[in-house]
């Protein structure tokens, strides 16, 4: 079946190049089972998930001069083995050489010529531990139509459900020919769509409902981000080289949530806030001057629930939207309870604030959501220019009890967001099964010392818990 790539869709197809690959990326450390989890497997799960992620066997092409976006095709070619791969670290794999692996397999963009995703199966590593490591071109996920790959594989029970057999026969490939003549009929059934479309990068906004989103509220947000202006001068923003560095942080989500309890404010709200102390403890031990008002101006989108659909019954079906949220950290605030109230008074003139999912949240979704809602925050950000930010930061609920990949069992879950255009540093955050899990990406270049962050993340949350008693 042919597809025209969305506006949206296709910026995203043509936005990177070899320094910022635009995938969003996902690890998960799971239990090795007493049996071990075998590659076919793991190979069989994926294959038995397929049907619900159709774009996942499509590939996508271009039309030649530009006449019209690139459209999704069925590969016709399509081999599973080439997507999920087998990797090993010499055993006992420590962490430290998980998250070099890890840096190294996000350096590299996807092969534009298959379907846009890669899944690695990473063995050895210590403590009895194996690790999924997946990889999604931003294209490839729009979280309405399109979910990522490690949403549909997960499961709340050891047992995995029943799939019927799947009978998948590509459509025909069409030919250079096919796919001009089709622009060209287009452009002459309506021509003015069709300069809108190539010259448009709008956001796709339909909810699961297939009616439109509140464009009006959404403009609204759009035109208040965008009057903020360009962000504070910083070390985050430079050139960003090919490499990475990649490393994890987590702590308990009780810990938050007193915090959030004895200041009456939102669990989004201390995450930003302990990241806006470590930040500040970063920047001083760089030598970099932070006085009273200096700041760090993050995209954080918020996901909020459409009106009156807090529920989603299906993997095929919009979870959440995701809205702009531009905040300016406070990382010159000495002190940690006037960064966090300074935070918390922004987020509550967020005009959708009364709608958040938080980690309080357990949202109700087949498969395991945070995947898909790390790429739709990541979406709405490349909506806006670099410039108006320093770094990105997602922060999204998942499942607040077990949840099990290929009937193993599934302990953290990290997102690994990519870089974008002179921005260096990247954090993803997840809730799951009680803990906050941060991903944390870095240029390899300009942030040689990001190893320093897990520890900073940990002294800043103990500031908060110290002042909250």
């Amino acid at each position: 079946m042919v597809t025209r790539l969305s506006a949206s869709d296709a910026s995203f197809f043509r936005l990177e190049n070899s320094s910022t690959p635009m995938y969003v990326g996902s690890l998960s450390i799971l239990r090795k089972p007493r049996n071990g989890l075998s590659y076919e497997t793991l190979l069989a799960t994926v294959e038995q998930r397929l049907p619900q992620i159709p774009r996942y066997r499509q590939k996508v092409r271009e039309v030649k001069f530009g006449l019209a976006r690139p459209v999704w095709v069925d590969d016709r070619d399509f081999d599973i083995t080439y997507h999920v791969r087998r990797s090993a670290l010499p055993s006992p794999g420590s962490d430290t050489q998980l998250h070099d692996l890890i840096a190294r397999l996000g350096s590299r963009p996807l092969d534009k010529s298959r379907p846009l995703w890669e899944m690695y199966l990473v063995e050895g590593l210590a403590k009895n531990r194996l690790a999924i490591y997946t990889k999604s071109h931003q294209a490839l996920v729009n979280g309405m139509t399109a979910l990522e790959i490690g949403h549909v594989i997960a499961d709340r029970t050891q047992k995995p459900p029943e799939f019927g057999e799947d009978i998948w026969i590509p459509s025909r490939e069409p030919n250079d020919r096919q796919l001009l003549i089709g622009a060209l009929g287009e452009w002459i059934t309506g021509p003015t769509a069709q300069v809108a479309a190539v010259r448009s990068a709008v956001n796709e906004a339909v909810t699961n409902t297939g009616l439109l989103v509140d464009l009006g509220r959404r403009a609204a947000e759009v035109a208040r981000t965008v009057a903020r202006g360009t962000a504070p001068s910083s070390p985050l923003n430079t050139t960003v080289s090919r490499n990475r560095r990649f490393s994890v942080a987590s702590a308990s989500l009780d810990e938050f949530r007193r915090i959030r309890a004895r200041y009456d404010c939102d669990v989004n709200d201390v995450v930003l806030a302990v990241i806006a102390g470590a930040l500040r403890n970063w920047l001083m031990s760089r030598g970099e001057p932070v006085g009273t008002t200096t700041t760090v101006r993050a995209m954080a989108p918020m996901s909020v629930y459409p009106e009156d659909e807090h529920d989603s019954t299906g993997p095929g079906q919009a979870i959440s939207e995701v809205s702009p949220f531009l905040v300016d950290l406070p990382v010159g605030e000495s002190n940690p309870v006037v960064r966090l109230s300074q935070i918390a008074h922004a987020t509550e003139a967020q005009s959708s604030a009364t709608s958040l999912v938080d980690a309080r949240t357990i949202v109700t979704l087949t498969g395991f959501g945070p995947p898909t809602l790390h790429a739709m925050g990541i979406r709405v950000a490349t909506s806006f220019s670099a410039r108006q930010f320093n770094l990105l930061i997602t922060n999204v609920p998942g499942a607040q009890k077990q949840m099990y990949l290929a009937g193993t069992k599934l302990l953290e879950s990290y997102a690994v967001p990519p870089l974008l255009h002179d921005q260096v540093l990247a954090i993803g955050v997840t809730s799951y099964n009680g803990t906050l899990y941060f991903g944390i990406n870095a240029d390899r270049d300009a942030m040689s010392d990001v190893d320093m962050l897990p520890s900073l993340l940990r002294e800043a949350l103990d500031e908060l818990t110290e002042a909250a008693q």
